[in-house]
């Protein structure tokens, strides 16, 4: 929790046991949806789109207080401009047709990632979309565009840097909680639980700092295809699972100092 108090408990969104109070996503296998269906790859991540509010949906059915869907890495402004500029085109129509029912549902939206690289159009979009649903608290959306996890620690550390050489910081006060601080979402717990679709079992430079003691959980599904009865498989798994934390399984069965049982 990088030392910060936990703003979902304060939204009224403690934690409930067996279900993650935080869930991130990476959703893949839009490309492959489509190609499987002889369809250009943008008709794949239309139906991406579909599964988005399914998963927004299954979220706020189960309260779970935040939710981080990966939806365009640093990495892929690479592919092909063809798919890059039809992904921009899906993504602006995204932001004008579904802020306000998000809005409405209560979620507050948010973007984490480089920005530079988006036009004016898009950049001015998801500055609206912030402003509008900042005050919202029964769903904390984060959508990670232009993103990567080692970006997001160069920002971290650069940031430090900054700090010690302004002087405002000593370097042996660099520690854990001081550069978790100060990367992305470092006021949201970490993820409990990581879901990726479509087959593939890595991490691909999602929120490396935050999924240091989240469960990982992956499928074979490809994303489009993703509905309630995937997402409740996934946590059923997780509400199997002791999470320890580096400790033992009798260490989390005794009371902290100052507790009786």
């Amino acid at each position: 929790m990088n030392g910060t108090a936990d703003p979902l408990a304060h939204a009224g969104l403690p934690a409930a046991a067996g279900v993650p109070r935080h869930l991130a996503v990476i959703m893949d296998g839009n490309g492959r949806w489509a190609q499987q269906r002889h369809r250009p790859r943008l008709i794949g991540h239309r139906a991406g789109a579909r599964a988005v509010k399914r998963s927004v949906e299954f979220c706020l059915e189960r309260g779970i207080g935040a939710l981080t869907l990966f939806a365009f890495s640093s990495e892929n402004w690479n592919r092909p401009a063809e798919e890059v500029g039809g992904l921009m085109k899906l993504f602006l129509g995204a932001l004008e047709r579904e802020v306000e029912e998000l809005h409405r549902l209560g979620a507050r939206l948010r973007f984490i990632g480089e920005r530079s690289r988006f036009d004016g159009a898009i950049l001015a979009r998801m500055q609206a979309a912030e402003t509008l649903s900042a005050g919202n608290t029964r769903l904390q959306l984060n959508i990670a565009a232009s993103y990567g996890g080692r970006q997001d620690i160069a920002a971290a550390a650069r940031a430090l840097a900054e700090e010690v050489a302004a002087g405002r910081l000593r370097p042996d006060q660099i520690d854990e909680d001081a550069l978790g601080a100060r990367v992305a979402l470092a006021d949201l717990p970490a993820p409990d639980l990581f879901i990726r679709t479509g087959g593939e079992v890595r991490i691909s430079n999602f929120l490396l700092w935050q999924l240091a003691y989240t469960e990982l959980w992956f499928t074979d599904a490809l994303w489009p295809d993703v509905d309630a009865t995937l997402l409740q498989s996934a946590l059923d798994d997780y509400a199997r699972r002791e999470r320890r934390f580096g400790l033992t399984s009798a260490q989390l069965g005794q009371p902290a100092p100052g507790e009786t049982m």
